[in-house]
């Protein structure tokens, strides 16, 4: 098993109601999660613990891609999520624990993401930066308030 991992912290001007259902919804998961160059796309996802999932990225350069399964291992809606990742490739082994924390604030919401187990071949340096990425799109997408016409 690796010891790497990786922390994030941000406030974001949403309510915690959003930026979890920004992770929990399965269009707008394939939005934002894909640092920029890939596409996301999912297979199958619900949100139960206990229930298994499959997502896939794809580089748009290069068209190849690459697939995970995953697990939802604790669910508190508006408030805490944890899940596995597993690579579908040989030579990413081991099981990725994601775990996200929504807290209200005065301002919106403190985001606070730790992933651990990432496979050694993967530096954490690379996958903080897709993070900081996915992050940059999340916010791009709960931010607006944008009312129906």
């Amino acid at each position: 098993m690796s010891d790497n991992k990786v922390s994030l912290h941000r406030v974001i001007k949403a309510s915690p109601e959003k930026l979890y259902r920004a992770f929990t919804d399965n269009t707008a998961i394939a939005a934002w999660l894909p640092p920029y160059g890939f596409t996301c796309t999912v297979q199958h996802r619900e949100i139960q613990e206990g229930v298994t999932y499959k997502m896939s990225f794809q580089n748009f350069t290069t068209g190849n891609s690459h697939s995970w399964t995953g697990e939802f291992l604790e669910i508190k809606p508006s408030t805490f999520l944890k899940y596995t990742d597993r690579f579908d490739d040989p030579n990413l082994p081991g099981g990725m624990v994601t775990s996200v924390w929504f807290k209200k604030t005065s301002v919106g919401t403190e985001l606070s993401v730790v992933q651990e187990n990432i496979p050694e071949v993967i530096p954490a340096e690379m996958c903080y930066l897709g993070w900081q990425e996915s992050i940059e799109k999340l916010i791009r997408l709960v931010e607006p308030d944008i009312p129906d016409a």
